[in-house]
This record gives structure tokens, C-alpha cells and sequence, in this order.
């Protein structure tokens, strides 16, 4: 333990550097030295692939998979460009991409990134300006991409990354289940009533609720954040004073971890989006509060159990409501990339109108990436089977305001992270202690103080810079 806090120490001192260029590259670099250390390893190479290859970075889910599957079209548009995709799990993914881009590594021509990365990473000069390309590519429109994600993946009037999936949060929930237990979920469901919904819904071999539980701050911290919001806590006050041992954060803590620990999925520390959408697909759970993206899961036959027997509501409220998440995998040309013109040939293809037409017709609409374009809620083959949830995705995507993410002012923005280079790896030291929580190994109280230290230890350096 000692060694683990002096490494915590070292790490999070290297954050006092002024610009934040240096402080993206410190968190980087001691991602990667980290991931040395442990041992960590993700599926595929870090090799060029061939001089005309295009080699693609992408978290390992599944509308990323239908992409994969689907791009022998994409080289046969593109006779002498072919493709050398680089699968990764969601934590491997932010860790290695970072790691690459932030040194000027080159090893990838097209990253998948997400709303956290943008801004901060073209503010740095990491990125490629997409919109010159948008702009004079023919029928392209990126005035199609729903606002929120426009303007959250855009830096001084120029988009940096395109969306290939847009998503907030809402609850879902396997509605027969629900009927035979004399359970009414409300549109808007306070996370009281969500709590004792699952505890009347658990039994044996069906737990009452999913939640995220594996570490990583995409993992845990993506839904838990938005209980800490809607119990009205903050990460920090307007000064840069850190805020996770106040009352409101412990009592949102809390909540969750006694939640998911009494009526939620065996397991549940290593749980996370993938897992928990198994476990509702297959009538194993029967509720999980997760992001909208899900619908192509829950809602395809192919995979799931339960399609079409799906209920949706907004994400649960407390002290404050609107609290669905905004967020997008997205997809962007490293700065360092000598191939930068194939490299949007390909983005245009996974981010266009046209693309999401041939997923409908060749997979089904219920594989269509959601969430990106307006377009996609008027595609004629998408509203007929997302009338259960189109207009739920919507109105969370609207809502969410990364702006004002608490009740409370707070100097940072982002609702389920946030946008400061630093959180990557505070988040992830964080959400460790969190599932340490859930797993049992230690008290609410304990993982909070130990959180806390480190939040205080970032805090700090903006305080000297104010």
C-alpha cells in the first residue's frame, strides 16, 4: 500500500505543471508506464500494417464490431487503401490511445475518442480539424449531428472528432418482469422508488438491478456520477476545494454501493457496460441504469432475450433532475498520422448518413449506431422499431448540460467526468476505491477518504494556478 500511495503521489505531483499540453502528456505517460508495469495488454498490434494501410483504433463494442464486420465494402470503394483495425476493451482503449497520441507516436491514423479527449486534445495541436474535410465532402452535413455532441466535440469553431454514436442514461428495465411483480415504473423514477423496485424484483437467479461496478473511470464512475449530481454533491466547490467527503457525496455513494450490493448483479466489481447488458439481454437482471447505446443490444433479437419487451425511463432524480449523461464515441486523425487523407476517407464512410442506411439494410435498424444524427429518427426502418426509446434518447441527449452539472457552482464542467486532463488518471484511482467498496473490501467512508486525498492533491495545483 505504501508503494501504490508513493507511485499515486508522484503521479499526481507531475499534474502541477502549468499548461495543459504537459499535464495531458503527464497523465499519458504515466498511463503507459503503468500499463508496462502490470503488465497490461490489448488485443491487436501496434505494427504499421503495410504503407497504404489505414490502422483504426476502436473500443470493442458492439456497433464497433458491425463496423468491422462491414468494412470490406469500404475497401472495395477505396481500390489501394485497406484497413488494419486495433480492438480494444474500454479501459485499454483511453490508456493506449492516450498514451500514442499524447507522444506523437503514430502508430494509429484513426482513433476512437470521446467527448473527455476532444477539446482538450485539439486545444494541445494532437488533432486533425475535421471541418475543412466535412466542408468539402459532398452530402456529408455535419449540421446533421445532434447540437450537444457538435458543440462538444468542437474547439474554436472547428469539429475535431465526428460522432459514431451519441448516448446519455436512462433506466431499463425488463417490463415483464416488472408486471409479475406488481412493479410501476414511473417516467421519472426518484432513486428511492428505483431502489425498492429492485429489491422487490430481486430473487433467486434474477438480481433486481445492474449497475456498473469495474474500475476505470468510464466504468463505475460514468453512472455513479450522475447519483453524486442528483444527491446534489460535487467533485469539488468553485475554489478548487475538494468535495468527496461532504454529506451529499457519501450519502450518493452510499446509496449506490448498498444498492448494488443487496439487490444488484453477482459479481458486480467487475461488472460493467458490456456485462450488465448481458445480463438484461438474457432476463438475468431486471433493471440496469446505463447508457442509451444499449438499445442496440436489448433491442436486437440477434441478442437479446427481452427485444421489444424493453422499458425506458429518465435517468433517476433526486435533489436535482436532468441528470442523463452526455457522451460519444466519436472518431478523430491524430496530428502524427502521415495518412491523414485515407484517414477521413474512412471516417466519412463510419460517420455519414449513407453509412447508417447500409447498417439498417444489411444487419437491421436495430444495429443502427444511435444518437449521432437527426437524420437517423426520421431513417423510416429506425422509427419502426425505436418507438419505444427514440424519444427518451432524445430528450436525455437534450437535457443533459455539461455546463451546470450539480446543483451546486462547480469550476469544471462534464456530468458524468470531468473535463480537466487530470481526471483520467484521478478518476481511475478513484473508481478503484469505489469498487473496492462494492466488492466489500473496504467501508464507503475509508474509499472516500483515500479519494478525497487524491482529489485534494489536484485541486491544489489549480488553486496555485488561480
Amino acid at each position: 500500500m505504501t508503494a501504490h500511495l508513493a507511485t499515486a503521489g508522484a503521479t499526481l505531483r507531475t499534474f502541477a505543471r502549468r499548461s495543459w499540453r504537459r499535464r495531458t502528456a503527464g497523465v499519458a505517460i504515466a498511463t503507459a508506464v503503468g500499463l508496462t508495469a502490470t503488465g497490461c495488454a490489448g488485443a491487436g498490434s501496434f505494427t504499421d500494417g503495410g504503407s497504404k494501410a489505414v490502422t483504426i483504433a476502436l473500443v470493442s463494442n458492439s456497433q464497433m464490431k458491425d463496423a468491422i464486420s462491414l468494412s470490406g465494402q469500404f475497401e472495395k470503394d477505396n481500390p489501394g487503401v485497406t484497413l488494419k483495425f486495433v480492438t480494444l476493451s474500454e479501459n485499454e482503449a483511453r490508456a493506449k490511445i492516450t498514451a500514442s497520441v499524447a507522444t506523437g507516436g503514430g502508430e494509429f491514423d484513426v482513433v476512437m475518442i470521446s467527448n473527455y479527449e476532444t477539446q482538450q486534445w485539439a486545444e494541445n495541436g494532437w488533432l486533425v480539424d475535421l471541418t475543412p474535410y466535412m466542408d468539402s465532402t459532398p452530402g456529408y452535413d455535419a449540421n446533421d449531428f445532434i447540437p450537444t455532441l457538435r458543440d462538444a466535440l468542437s474547439y474554436k469553431g472547428g469539429m475535431y472528432s465526428a460522432p459514431f454514436y451519441g448516448e446519455s442514461s436512462f433506466l431499463m428495465y425488463n417490463k415483464k418482469m416488472l408486471a409479475a411483480a406488481g412493479v410501476t415504473m414511473p417516467s421519472t423514477p426518484t432513486w428511492p422508488q428505483v431502489a425498492e423496485a429492485a429489491a422487490r424484483l430481486d430473487k433467486p437467479g434474477v438480481s433486481g438491478i445492474c449497475l456498473r461496478g469495474k474500475p476505470g473511470w468510464g466504468e463505475v464512475l460514468a453512472p455513479l456520477d450522475t447519483v453524486i449530481n442528483a444527491f446534489g454533491g460535487r467533485w469539488y466547490d468553485e475554489n478548487w476545494n475538494a468535495q468527496l467527503t461532504s454529506p451529499q457525496v457519501t450519502a450518493a455513494v452510499k446509496f449506490y454501493v448498498d444498492t448494488v450490493r443487496e439487490h444488484g448483479e453477482p459479481g458486480a466489481a467487475s461488472s460493467g457496460f458490456q456485462e450488465c447488458g448481458n445480463l438484461l439481454s438474457q432476463g438475468q437482471t431486471a433493471m440496469w441504469y446505463d447508457a442509451t447505446s444499449a438499445v442496440s443490444v436489448l433491442e436486437s433479437p440477434d441478442t437479446s432475450t427481452i427485444a421489444g419487451d424493453v422499458g425506458y425511463a429518465q435517468a433517476p432524480s433526486m435533489a436535482k433532475g436532468d441528470n442523463g449523461w452526455l457522451y460519444t464515441w466519436s472518431l478523430g486523425i491524430p496530428s502524427s498520422s502521415k495518412k491523414k487523407d485515407d484517414a477521413w476517407k474512412f471516417i466519412n464512410w463510419m460517420t455519414d448518413k449513407k453509412y447508417i442506411a447500409y447498417v439498417a439494410d444489411k444487419l437491421g435498424a436495430s444495429h443502427v449506431p444511435p444518437g449521432s444524427r437527426l437524420s437517423t429518427y426520421e431513417l423510416p426502418a429506425y422509427k419502426a422499431v425505436s418507438s419505444a426509446y427514440a424519444q427518451p434518447t432524445l430528450s436525455a441527449m437534450t437535457a443533459a448540460n455539461q455546463l451546470k452539472p450539480s446543483l451546486q457552482p462547480v469550476p469544471y464542467t462534464g456530468v458524468q467526468f470531468l473535463a480537466i486532463p487530470e481526471f483520467q488518471d484521478l478518476g481511475t484511482r478513484v473508481s478503484q476505491q469505489i469498487s473496492a467498496a462494492i466488492a466489500g473490501q473496504i467501508s464507503v467512508e475509508d474509499a472516500l477518504k483515500q479519494s478525497q486525498t487524491y482529489a485534494e492533491t489536484v485541486g491544489k495545483t489549480y488553486q496555485k494556478e488561480g
